[in-house]
Formats: structure tokens, C-alpha cells, sequence
């Protein structure tokens, strides 16, 4: 449904990959609801995904960016404003990266250097965009940046590894930098802790589909899917949400509130038959 709630916003959509991207699908809604975009991603990404495919669809330019390069960030922030014709309203962060979780490298072996990487690219990457855009005053008032997190930012997920930590960093740079943004120019900030989600990045952890199916058994609501999960990413951009800042908001169908159901205590006492 179109309802042109963007309409006249500017953004900037991070991490858009192929069709099954989360970032792919809030582009496409957020072009639907009038909004004007630059899409970015990696140098690399770019060379793996489909990303000019959807810069079709949405009449958008593709700014290549390297989201731990400050140079490349400012090249980012500086064109964009060029190209989109002034400031930026909103920014989708939906970035992340674990060499420890493709290779299948247990938690207590975790490779350092990977480590690292990890958290720099799925964590402090958001910090440094924000610096940049903070120092360039790139973003309109009442302007709303939204980063994708994931539970195991706070709970134990043993497969999700290194990438757990990043997303309490995230987590954490959401709400420090929620503050300081919102006292300078009314930005807010704020993360949404999704349901696992079949996107390409989601199937690349081991055993995702026993996690996909136990989060499905265990959410009253069962699991948000992409295109759910790309509304709410839009009701954030939007102006119906200007007080909304510096918080966590899980999009679970419940999950994150959920002891145990009755779905997954069946399938319980199945196996002990």
C-alpha cells in the first residue's frame, strides 16, 4: 500500500546484496512510499551481488563505499547529498561480516584477526558513519538512522559466535550515539533485533534452519519476515516516530518475551516418545 509517508525524504541504503537482502527490500519500500535513494555497499559486495538491478528498479545511484574507510565515507556523504539534491532524512545501517561464522570456527578458537574484522565492520562501522555524518551536519533534523541487530546481542546463541559481540557493540553505539545525535540535530537512532531471517547472509550460519525453525515454534506470532521486518524499518524513517530514539526494538513475533510455547513443548514430547 502506498501512502507516500517518505515522500520528499532523502536516504541512504546500506547492505542491499540480492533479492533476499533485508536492505534490498526496505530500498524497494521506501521508493514506493516516495522517497529518494543512494544505495551503497562494498567494493566487493558489489562484485558478488545484484545491486544494479535495484538501483534500476528505484531510479537510484550506486555510491560504492568501504564502510571502514573514513576517506570512502566522506566521498559517501559528500556525493550523496549531490546526487539526491540536499541533506539525508534517513539511513539504513545493514552491514555485517564474520569470517569466523563462514568458516565454522567454534567459539573458543575464534580467529583474532577475524575477530577484529568482525567487529569492525559490523559494529564500528555504524560509529563511523555517524561521525562522519555528525562532523559533515550531512542529516536533517528529525532525521532517524536504523541498524539491524539480532538477539544473540544479549542472549547465547552458540553458532552465531563472534557475531554476537558485534551486535552488542552495535547495540550499544545505538544508544551513545542515539544521545549525542539527538542533542545536536534531533537525529535519532535506534536498532531492530529481527527474527532470524532467510536472507543470504541468515543461510550462511551453520545449522540456521533448526535456528529458523525453533524461533518459528517459539514466537507466538511466529517469525517477522523480510518484507514485515522493511515496513517497520519504514514507520522509523517516517515522522510518526520523531520521539523514538535510542532504543532496541525487537521485530520477533514475540520471541524475545517468550518462555517456552506449547508448539515447541509438543515437539518436546514427541522426542520422548
Amino acid at each position: 500500500m502506498t501512502t507516500n509517508s517518505l515522500k520528499g525524504k532523502r536516504g541512504i541504503i546500506t547492505g542491499a546484496l540480492n533479492e533476499d537482502s533485508l536492505a534490498w527490500k526496505v530500498a524497494l519500500k521506501a521508493y514506493e512510499q516516495g522517497a529518494k535513494i543512494v544505495l551503497t555497499n562494498s567494493h566487493f559486495a558489489m562484485e558478488k551481488g545484484k545491486i544494479e538491478k535495484l538501483a534500476k528498479q528505484i531510479k537510484s545511484e550506486i555510491i560504492p563505499a568501504d564502510a571502514t574507510d573514513m576517506d570512502e565515507l566522506t566521498n559517501l556523504f559528500t556525493k550523496s547529498q549531490e546526487v539526491i539534491g540536499g541533506k539525508i532524512d534517513f539511513i539504513l545501517h545493514a552491514i555485517g561480516l564474520s569470517d569466523n561464522i563462514r568458516k565454522e570456527t567454534p567459539y573458543p578458537e575464534l580467529n583474532y584477526d577475524s575477530y577484529h574484522k568482525t567487529l569492525d565492520v559490523s559494529a564500528l562501522s555504524l560509529h563511523r558513519m555517524l561521525s562522519v555524518a555528525y562532523k559533515m551536519d550531512a542529516m536533517n533534523e528529525w532525521g532517524s538512522v536504523v541498524a539491524l541487530s539480532y538477539i544473540a546481542a544479549e542472549r547465547t546463541f552458540p553458532l552465531y559466535t563472534d557475531m554476537a559481540e558485534a551486535k552488542a557493540v552495535l547495540e550499544s553505539i545505538v544508544r551513545s550515539f542515539g544521545y549525542h545525535y539527538g542533542k545536536y540535530r534531533k537525529v535519532r537512532v535506534n536498532s531492530i533485533s529481527q527474527s532470524p531471517t532467510k536472507t543470504t547472509a541468515g543461510k550462511g550460519i551453520e545449522d540456521f534452519n533448526d535456528l529458523f525453525d525453533f524461533a518459528q515454534l517459539n514466537s507466538p506470532l511466529g517469525n517477522a519476515s523480510a518484507d514485515a521486518c522493511a515496513d517497520y524499518c519504514l514507520t522509523l524513517f517516517s515522522d510518526y516516530t520523531k520521539m523514538v530514539t535510542m532504543q532496541n526494538l525487537y521485530h520477533d513475533g514475540g520471541f524475545s518475551c517468550t518462555g517456552i510455547t506449547d508448539n515447541l513443548m509438543q515437539v518436546v514430547a514427541k522426542m520422548r516418545k
